[in-house]
């Protein structure tokens, strides 16, 4: 048995507008091994939930379609594979925690419906037996009363509790794979904490391996084995997270880390919060060459000419950046 779970090829997801293409995914190549969690970051609009989205085929097509390369889970392309095949792991083997959990969860449907459904559908359970195991799934996500919360509606959750209702409909099924966008966006400290801790008891007790997306780099920090930093629809860097925080090598990855409050300086130096400056360029409009070079302080003159591709700079260490030359 191989010990790469989910390894992505290539991947290019395009949205076909009036205005034109848009390259949301363009070449994006990472992998996955057994009981691994990797984070993507970057910063918003650089094509984190949309790569997700591509691995579960939940694009809405048309306008997006996933124009070329391979997504292999356990060595199936699940970009070949027709509605009804993909429909048998999405939600079983590979699940997905939201981004917002309020409008992911139906507002018309009880928690417990909902739940149910999936485990009904994928566990071959009875709707009894599929709540008896919804009420078993909140308690082991720590909502109080689960017996009363299963009867409840989304809006009458906190939404730290609608999170926990997410996590739990994505392990029902006992899933290998676990993408998680931005699972903490929007909570309060204290419960992302929580949401945390509750993501990290998961893969310890199932040893799923984990896709944690977010712009979060404490987040990062602390739930992370390796990671993968994208910008403009592409890897610009991708390293363990040990050697990532410790020798950073692109422009941007650099920048992001500068942006963090640093509270190992003396004032005022200790307030001061470095940016970067500019924005995520129109994936309609891209600059020729290096994507990030308006943006960069350290660009040369190769970088308006020719996009660089990852190379590597050190022990599982690769950086898509022209000031470590060419491959």
């Amino acid at each position: 048995m191989s010990d790469i779970l989910l390894r992505v090829e290539d991947l290019r997801t395009h949205f076909y507008t009036h205005d034109g293409v848009v390259k949301a995914v363009d070449g994006v190549d990472f992998l996955i091994h057994r009981g691994e969690t990797l984070g993507l970051v970057g910063e918003s609009g650089c094509g984190k939930s949309v790569t997700a989205r591509s691995i579960l085929r939940l694009l809405q097509e048309p306008p997006g379609r996933i124009a070329a390369g391979k997504i292999l889970f356990d060595d199936l392309d699940l970009v070949r594979l027709t509605p009804r095949q993909i429909r048998k792991i999405r939600g079983n083997r590979i699940s997905m925690i939201f981004q917002e959990p309020m409008t992911s969860l139906n507002p018309v449907f009880s928690i417990g419906s909902q739940m149910a459904d999936s485990l009904c559908l994928h566990q071959r359970l009875t709707k009894k037996k599929a709540l008896d195991r919804a009420v078993e799934l909140l308690a082991e996500v720590l909502i109080p009363d689960p017996e009363k919360r299963i009867d409840e509606y989304p809006h009458q959750l906190s939404g730290g509790m609608r999170q926990r209702v997410m996590i739990a409909m994505a392990l029902s099924c006992h899933p290998e794979v676990l993408i998680a966008d931005e699972p903490t966006t929007a909570l309060d400290v204290t419960i992302q904490a929580q949401i945390l801790y509750l993501m990290n008891k998961v893969k310890r007790d199932s040893g799923a391996s984990v896709l944690l997306i977010t712009h979060d780099l404490a987040v990062i920090s602390e739930m992370a084995d390796s990671v993968a930093v994208m910008y403009a629809g592409k890897i610009v860097e991708q390293a363990g997270v040990k050697e990532l925080f410790l020798n950073p090598g692109h422009p941007y990855t650099r920048g992001l880390m500068e942006s963090i409050p640093r509270m190992d300086l003396p004032p005022p130096e200790d307030r001061i919060l470095k940016t970067i400056p500019g924005t995520v360029p129109s994936l309609l409009n891209l600059p020729g060459g290096c994507a990030f070079r308006e943006r960069c302080s350290r660009a040369v003159d190769p970088c308006k000419r020719e996009t660089p591709r990852l190379v590597p700079v050190g022990p599982d260490h690769h950086v898509a950046c022209w000031l470590y030359g060419k491959e």
